[in-house]
């Protein structure tokens, strides 16, 4: 493959962009000479013709899996080291780069595509592809047994709550109690572990915003597929740039939103000081926003966003604590089991600050029952009725309690 590569490339015109058509012609006349020489295949030939079209102007051996619609994750470990996840399992590529040169230069068309930087000096970026997958890259030296890329999927079409419920990943009354909650301006904050589906879960929510309503949304790269919302404005943040721009973060973008005039804001996910920009938005009726952080429950979330809040400020446990019980309504928390299953573990209400202690109120919870050909069975049961309504009253939404 690599002596007909370099001869479609000695053939190229490197002063004009050439079609994809007339590329693959290249190819194709390159590929006949090569069998005048030797016998390939035909099915080979097929793939022959890809694989070289790819190397000069896709993804080089990583677009044959991102194309597969049913590949989630993609991994990098060097040039000669790529994983997969698909089906919830991790597997090994057959395929690898020609030579670590090869993967740099992959690496950086794809960083250069969204004016992000990486080299020796900054080692680390992330950037999202044309189909936005999600990108994570780090370089040597950090990265000591050579480049390694972190390509997260997502579907072509965002993933609808009715799909969701369809593939158990929550219950239609926990989904029908979380739209009433969206649509009265309950603000949600979401929390999980790295793969359980917090930015599809998101984005299921979304459906239920009011369509009239103005939503701004703020991401480190952007990766939420916002439907039905007309007046929606997307921001992502940027690093800063050799030729001397400066750095946008998320904290800058939360605050120019507030004077963008949103009835909603959502936050991809916190990380750190933003945390305290975000409750502070919350606090000061921008209700209805949503946010993600990674954490194990609902518990360690609030423990987390008290540290995030201390990074960007230093201010009394006790203060942090009232901002968190006064600006988050509602705790979602996601997981995924031991089966690879996504599902919804728990919804809980942020009930108030009682003696120092942000008060929880239990409201839905999962519980397995068992497991049947190799998935965990179980259901979601009700815990606790929500205590606080009156953005269920001022929406005009009523909310018919079940039996606990």
């Amino acid at each position: 493959m690599e002596q007909i590569r370099r001869n479609v490339l000695a053939q190229l015109d490197m002063s004009r962009e050439h079609e994809e058509e007339e590329l693959l012609a290249i190819i194709d006349e390159e590929i006949c000479r090569e069998a005048k020489e030797r016998v390939i295949p035909l099915n080979w030939r097929r793939e022959l013709r890809m694989q070289v079209f790819h190397s000069l102007r896709k993804l080089d051996v990583l677009q044959e899996l991102l194309n597969q619609d049913d590949i989630t994750e993609i991994m990098v470990n060097g040039a000669e080291h790529i994983f997969y996840e698909k089906g919830g399992e991790i597997l090994a590529w057959d395929k690898s780069f020609s030579s670590s040169e090869k993967l740099e230069d992959i690496i950086q068309q794809m960083v250069s595509s969204h004016n992000r930087v990486i080299n020796e000096a900054e080692p680390i970026a992330d950037t999202r592809l044309p189909d936005g997958s999600r990108v994570n890259v780090v370089l040597p030296p950090v990265a000591i047994n050579g480049p390694a890329v972190s390509i997260r999927k997502f579907p072509k079409d965002p993933i609808l709550m009715e799909q969701m419920i369809e593939g158990q990943s929550i219950s239609r009354e926990c989904a029908e109690f979380l739209e009433k909650l969206v649509r009265a301006g309950y603000n949600i904050f979401i929390s999980g572990g790295t793969g359980s589906g917090k930015t599809t879960f998101l984005n299921a929510l979304s459906e239920f915003i009011p369509k009239h309503e103005r939503v701004i949304t703020i991401e480190d790269s952007a990766e939420l597929q916002i439907q039905g919302i007309a007046n929606l404005v997307r921001m992502e943040t940027r690093s800063a740039g050799v030729e001397g721009t400066l750095a946008i973060t998320i904290r800058d973008l939360i605050r120019t939103a507030l004077r963008m005039r949103p009835d909603r804001l959502i936050v991809g996910e916190v990380r750190g000081a933003e945390c305290l920009d975000m409750l502070q938005a919350m606090n000061t009726g921008h209700d209805g926003s949503l946010s993600t952080g990674h954490a194990n429950n609902c518990e360690d979330m609030i423990s987390r966003m008290e540290t995030m809040v201390l990074m960007g400020m230093e201010l009394p446990l006790l203060a942090i604590r009232a901002q968190i019980a006064a600006g988050v309504d509602i705790m979602v928390h996601l997981g995924r089991l031991r089966d690879r299953t996504r599902r919804l573990l728990s919804i809980v209400e942020v009930d108030k600050l009682q003696e120092g202690v942000i008060c929880l109120n239990p409201l839905y919870e999962f519980v397995e029952m068992g497991e049947q050909n190799g998935k965990i069975t179980g259901s979601w049961l009700r815990k606790g009725q929500l205590i606080h309504r009156g953005k269920l009253y001022a929406a005009g939404i009523e909310m018919e309690d079940s039996r606990v």
